[in-house]
């Protein structure tokens, strides 16, 4: 899933961290900004959401569908785990350009279930992430509600706290997770296309993928540039190719879990 824009640089305001951002194969002008006014936290791409700071009443196993103001909404699947006193594992999944949040949980399901951690997956309010068609805004706002919602009925371990996607998904998990690295200890990122944090915030730790085939968003203008340029920055990044087009292999998708502090918690 990709859309119809191209772009130029991505600058890490103040950190020094530039990550230069792919021309999409066939792609036109750039959208047009139609965005509201942000008010400024969410204009910095700042999640105000933490867990642990409201009271959890925990919600049986199941799939919730949550209702988000102006938003196309969000979707939060908690597996079903025997003891959850030490609180569950939290997954951010961002779908790509033209998705949707089912996208987003279907790209993480089965490994949920595997490994016992929920998933968030809220939509974005347009085709893709607001800071990719303009600016920092809705998408925050609507993540900052869909993070407080979960963390008001599921109990979630905050030193596991992951944000992934792929494609556009993954370009926005990258840079709402640099700017967002205090509440974020992990980011999953499969093929992303640039990287525009707003700020720099902590040091989460970073696996990123790419196919060495991808026409989509090449490598060499993607992923061979952002990694380095992380690395550069102080980022702890495992990166990782395959020989394959814009997509996620399953076995690189189970690396990326594994890789994320979950390798103690054996398959259900």
């Amino acid at each position: 899933m990709h859309g119809r824009y191209s772009r130029g640089d991505a600058l890490l305001v103040g950190a020094g961290l530039v990550a230069t951002a792919c021309t999409r194969k066939g792609g036109g002008a750039p959208v047009q900004n139609r965005l509201p006014q942000p008010e400024p936290a969410a204009s910095r791409g700042q999640l105000a959401a933490r867990a642990g700071t409201i009271e959890t009443h925990q919600l049986i196993s199941g799939m919730y569908s949550i209702d988000v103001p102006a938003s196309r909404g969000a979707l939060l699947y908690v597996p079903a785990v025997s003891n959850r006193d030490a609180g569950l594992p939290l997954m951010v999944s961002l779908h790509g350009a033209g998705g949707d949040a089912n996208h987003g949980i279907q790209m993480m399901r089965a490994y949920a279930d595997k490994y016992g951690f929920a998933v968030l997956a809220p939509a974005s309010s347009h085709d893709t992430w607001d800071v990719i068609v303009g600016a920092y805004g809705p998408d925050v706002r609507a993540l900052d509600h869909c993070l407080s919602y979960t963390f008001g009925k599921v109990k979630v371990r905050a030193d596991v706290l992951a944000i992934s996607g792929f494609s556009d998904g993954a370009s926005y998990a990258l840079s709402l997770g640099v700017s967002n690295g205090d509440l974020f200890s992990h980011v999953i990122a499969f093929s992303p296309g640039f990287m525009a944090p707003a700020r720099q915030e902590g040091k989460p730790r970073i696996f990123m993928s790419h196919g060495i085939r991808d026409t989509v968003l090449p490598i060499e203008r993607c992923s061979r540039m952002i990694a380095p340029r992380l690395r550069r920055s102080g980022y702890d990044v495992q990166y990782r190719e395959f020989d394959g087009p814009h997509t996620v292999p399953e076995n690189i998708k189970n690396e990326a879990i594994r890789w994320w502090n979950l390798i103690d918690l054996p398959p259900k």
